[in-house]
């Protein structure tokens, strides 16, 4: 299979036939054997119905269909395990991305990057609501992550593969499939795609994503740094604390015994056994990190570098 194209369905009924079709029209004049892959989010309309009728009449249509709504990460991650192509192409379901950009993402893939993501350069989207918050968001994703791309959030990508083997998502990490695939290696880079008006349905997307987004960062942030040396975060501010502690304890040794003044009522008393307390378990906890970074990569025999080539 050369290509598979994924697309997180939900609640889309009046879309998805318009989407088929679209795709088809993009992808007939190549001789690419392709496969699109339509993952129903527990859809509370007809989507199910719509998919399970277009699966009968196009035999390049698969649908895969989850027991509830999971997210989108969920269900992108059910079209990556059931994706047979070679090269992997994801995109919404609301008629937004344009499938004439997907021979367009094919050709830059081929410049040898393992990643291409569209970038709505002209977004259709309420400046306040939508456009605002998200070149905030790219600004500060592109700061913590280190991979600078105009727009994180458009699902308009093309993978090769072997890329989507190496990456686990959880939580709602799609949005930052980007910066996850910088961690293993990946030659990522960003064209202008079209974006349309929503014709049909509503925005499944809000302000309210905002808490869930920050969290994530955070994730992808320590998984960028510090995946494979956890100790180094949490014994560098264990030390910290431990030694701001000894000192203040020494400090409070010299008062109480050498000046015989009293220090039990002194607020620096508590600062100190909690400095070091902090401490200890700051050393407890990277030493379990450790622990638990070793076993995630020997269980899964996972390696901690990934080799592009190899010249002989």
């Amino acid at each position: 299979m050369d290509l598979s194209l994924v697309i997180p369905i939900y609640n889309e009924a009046e879309n998805i036939p318009l989407l088929i079709d679209a795709i088809t029209n993009s992808l007939k004049n190549t001789e690419l054997n392709y496969e699109i892959i339509c993952v129903d989010d527990g859809s509370q309309d007809k989507s199910t119905d719509v998919l399970k009728e277009i699966v009968q009449k196009n035999l390049y249509v698969k649908a895969v269909i989850l027991r509830r709504n999971y997210g989108q990460t969920p269900a992108m991650a059910a079209g990556f395990e059931n994706a047979m192509g070679k090269v992997i192409i994801t995109l919404d379901g609301d008629l937004q991305n344009d499938p004439a950009d997907i021979p367009l993402l094919l050709n830059k893939l081929e410049e040898g990057y393992d990643l291409v993501s569209g970038w709505r350069k002209n977004r259709q989207d309420d400046t306040l609501t939508r456009l605002l918050p998200s070149k905030i968001a790219n600004i500060i994703i592109g700061k913590i992550t280190g991979v600078k791309l105009n727009d994180y959030g458009c699902s308009l990508k093309a993978y090769r593969s072997e890329l989507i083997a190496d990456l686990n998502l959880y939580g709602e990490l799609h949005r930052f499939l980007p910066a996850l695939a910088y961690i293993e290696g990946a030659k990522i880079t960003e064209i202008p795609v079209n974006h349309h008006p929503r014709r049909f349905g509503k925005s499944k997307y809000g302000l309210g994503r905002t808490f869930r987004v920050i969290m994530d960062l955070l994730t992808v942030f320590f998984m960028k740094k510090f995946l494979t040396r956890p100790m180094h975060v949490f014994g560098f501010f264990g030390l910290i604390s431990l030694i701001l502690g000894v000192f203040i304890g020494v400090y409070l040794t010299f008062i109480k015994l050498g000046l015989n003044r009293s220090i039990g009522d002194r607020p620096l008393l508590i600062l100190c056994v909690l400095l070091i307390l902090t401490g200890v378990q700051l050393f407890s906890f990277g030493l379990l990190a450790e622990l638990l970074m070793r076993t995630y990569h020997e269980s899964q025999k996972r390696p901690i570098y990934r080799i592009r080539d190899i010249f002989k």
